[in-house]
């Protein structure tokens, strides 16, 4: 490729940032729901700002622990994989597919973090958020940040990934998650043109909904077509006024939300009730 890995982390920087503070504007500009969580422009309750607060928190602390341990653990596997890519794969071909594997590895990782109660632990603090925005989409607990590196590295060493493709592929992640979190309301024909392709907040907000049946759904963080492939797309339409969050749990300050995965374990009942409003395709 003809780009350097400084070029790629520049361009990942501005990538981010733009499509950050472009969600966060028009969110606030044409909100797709009415919540006092969120911050609008000229106005915010006390509880949009804690709100705020716990969010850019945990993102200021995983923004602290990148460059000392997440970095460091990538440069190392890029540098120590087992050679075994093949020629063909050079080049552009090569990072379309990178991306695709990786897509693909993060759909299998994120349904584990469901699934599995020690990774669920740590992936509850980022559910427990009660409205989605352009902060969820950086609110996580720094274990399942660390966790995620350590495993994404076997990945990389394992399939002999690039460091330059997995530059690329963590700036249209954070990109796609800044987008499917949002809170901004879009053309309902534009959505579901995107939806066939990539996900999209109408798929993944139902994936935040507080019913643990529609959580474990819609795993997917760029393209939505592994939730049809793997037969994980929730049949939930979203609906105004869907409760956003973990089934029978709230919110907790920030201190709380970093000793979560120390606390008692919640059981999810596999007979609770679902919400009598939303849709069904």
């Amino acid at each position: 490729m003809d780009f350097t890995l400084d070029q790629v982390l520049a361009l990942k920087g501005g990538l981010v940032l733009v499509a950050f503070f472009a969600f966060a504007f028009v969110e606030r500009w044409r909100p797709a729901v009415t919540s006092p969580l969120l911050l609008r422009l000229g106005q915010g309750t006390r509880a949009a700002w804690r709100r705020l607060a716990r969010n850019l928190g945990l993102f200021g602390l995983n923004a602290l622990i990148a460059p000392l341990i997440v970095l460091p653990i990538t440069w190392w596997a890029a540098d120590h994989s087992l050679g075994l890519r093949p020629a063909a794969l050079a080049g552009w071909p090569g990072l379309i597919v990178d991306i695709l594997v990786l897509d693909l590895w993060i759909y299998w990782w994120h349904r584990a973090n469901h699934e599995l109660p020690l990774l669920w632990r740590f992936h509850q603090v980022h559910h427990l958020d009660e409205l989605l925005d352009t902060t969820s989409a950086v609110r996580f607990h720094f274990g399942e940040v660390v966790l995620s590196a350590l495993v994404r590295a076997l990945v990389i060493i394992v399939l002999d990934l690039s460091l330059v493709a997995v530059v690329v592929f963590e700036a249209l992640v954070l990109t796609a998650a800044i987008f499917h979190h949002s809170a901004a309301r879009l053309p309902a024909r534009l959505e579901q043109g995107l939806a066939r392709v990539i996900v999209t907040p109408s798929i993944h907000w139902v994936h935040h909904h507080a019913i643990r049946a529609d959580t474990d759904s819609n795993y997917g963080t760029i393209f939505s077509f592994w939730d049809r492939l793997f037969r994980s797309m929730s049949r939930t339409v979203r609906f105004a006024g869907m409760k956003i969050g973990v089934e029978r749990m709230r919110d907790r300050p920030l201190l709380r939300l970093l000793l979560a995965p120390l606390g008692a374990q919640p059981v999810a009942s596999p007979a609770a009730k679902p919400a009598p409003e939303p849709a069904r395709r």
